[in-house]
């Protein structure tokens, strides 16, 4: 493995030009555009994964934007290459994370959130959201970005190099509402990591909400899409 990893932590970060992107799957609002919702997928997966769900919970103002990843060699899945926002090397909570990939999809997430506002939707009517991996980037972005946003969703996930985050932080999205979601039976990013999450999360934001649902897997649920439709509902009215 050593070569290889090797090579993994050593390879360029993702590209912030949006037009070597695939194509995001945009929806567009059904009544007057006035907000935007940016929802990034978990690994392997593509924008198409969550479209269909985030458009039937959101408002109708609401446009929605979800990206898909490029392709990337991805070390826990022994080099192959699949959608992925950045390098996932361990599923350990003090494992080694891929810093460089980390910063630039959060840069790339930045121009996203730029394009929605040279297209004239300010900065406070645009939320980020994710899943799993995508959740990640969402807390990660929304916590080292200049543009304060309405809020952040993330479903599933993490917080990024949590060791540096109470220091590396920056000001602008501290009082930004945060809902944080997770199952307590999920099997691929374990509870406890949502569990210590957010007690990290709550120490910085005074905004922040950790919903468990019972019996949930990695995946989603009715009673968490309706939570997460109620959250979208009062950060974009």
């Amino acid at each position: 493995m050593g070569e290889k990893f090797s090579k993994l932590l050593n390879k360029p970060g993702v590209s912030t030009d949006l037009s070597k992107m695939p194509d995001p799957v945009i929806v567009s609002a059904s009544a007057k555009h006035t907000a935007t919702l940016i929802f990034f997928h978990g690994l392997g997966d593509t924008g198409h994964g969550w479209a269909t769900s985030i458009a039937a919970i959101r408002p109708p103002h609401v446009k929605v934007i979800c990206p898909t990843a490029n392709k990337m060699p991805v070390t826990l899945n022994s080099g192959f290459q699949m959608p992925s926002w950045f390098d996932l090397m361990s599923l350990d909570a003090a494992g080694p994370e891929d810093e460089p990939g980390i910063k630039s999809a959060a840069a790339l997430v930045d121009s996203l959130v730029a394009e929605e506002i040279k297209a004239g939707v300010p900065s406070e009517r645009i939320m980020i959201g994710g899943f799993s991996q995508g959740g990640a980037l969402s807390f990660y972005s929304a916590l080292h970005t200049e543009h304060k946003l309405a809020g952040v969703i993330g479903l599933s996930c993490w917080a990024p190099l949590h060791a540096k985050l109470s220091v590396s932080a920056k000001q602008s999205n501290l009082n930004a509402p945060f809902l944080q979601a997770h199952g307590d039976c999920d099997p691929v990013v374990p509870y406890k990591w949502g569990q210590l999450t957010s007690t990290l999360l709550k120490s910085m934001l005074p905004n922040h909400q950790f919903k468990t649902y019972k019996g949930m897997m990695h995946s989603s649920c009715e009673e968490e899409m309706q939570d997460v439709k109620r959250f979208v509902a009062t950060c974009l009215p």
